[in-house]
């Protein structure tokens, strides 16, 4: 389940801004969530997973519908905080008979197919699965079929969600409704300007990638923070 905005200037990416416009800031968050579709939809062939973009905000649903890759159904996210928006697509998924979810951002670039791959493994001997991100949060949830039964009801995200303790808060709430969690290795989103210089190093040790739209954009629009290295290389690695 890939959690998704409409791409508008001024509404994604807005720690972004500066040093991007936010017509940039949009534009690249665009790209984000294109390639981020396709390697959930590849993952989802992969592993034999329903694919499902959860839509922000619900008026754009339909619309998100009709243009994202083949196999995906489009579902709202619902109101509220995006704590209160999580619990109510997993309650969705649980309502649906699934025996569990995965549920991702659309902002990191890297988490492919292995790490999903990883995840669903993961889920038959633990109830949670996370992958931390390095600001403190988490690009993933996984979520087996005891954390479907009792987190979204129990508070699993009952808590801020835009904090450097998120990933501790969402752990330590798991530990009271006596679900057992595993982390994945770390990855990383993309959220302010400085968060490219981890997609640079990324991009370095990498003779393939799974995001080629982002790329691609960042070096047409010579968007990288300076001597990161991809400006001098602009399109080698795509």
């Amino acid at each position: 389940m890939v959690f998704a905005k409409e791409p508008q200037p001024g509404r994604v990416k807005t720690r972004l801004s500066p040093p991007l416009s936010p017509a940039e800031a949009a534009e690249l968050y665009r790209c984000l969530l294109l390639d981020v579709l396709d390697e959930s939809a590849a993952a989802a062939l992969l592993l034999v997973l329903d694919a499902v973009v959860a839509v922000d905000p619900p008026r754009s649903t339909a619309e998100f519908a009709a243009r994202t890759p083949a196999g995906f159904r489009a579902v709202a996210q619902g109101a509220g905080e995006l704590g209160a928006r999580m619990s109510h697509v997993a309650r969705q998924a649980s309502a649906a008979g699934a025996p569990f979810a995965l549920l991702r951002g659309s902002d990191s670039p890297c988490l492919d197919r292995v790490v999903l791959r990883d995840a669903v493994a993961a889920l038959a001997k633990v109830d949670l699965v996370l992958c931390p991100d390095r600001d403190g949060g988490y690009n993933l949830v996984g979520l087996g079929g005891r954390a479907l039964a009792r987190g979204p009801c129990g508070g699993l995200f009952d808590h801020p969600m835009s904090t450097p303790s998120v990933l501790r808060d969402t752990l330590a709430r798991a530990d009271r409704l006596e679900l057992r969690a595993e982390q994945l290795a770390p990855g990383f989103d993309i959220d302010r300007f400085e968060d490219l210089r981890w997609l640079a190093a990324w991009r370095l040790e990498h003779a393939a990638t799974r995001c080629p739209r982002t790329l691609a954009f960042l070096d047409e629009r010579r968007l990288w923070p300076p001597d990161d290295g991809p400006r001098s290389q602009p399109s080698s690695r795509v």
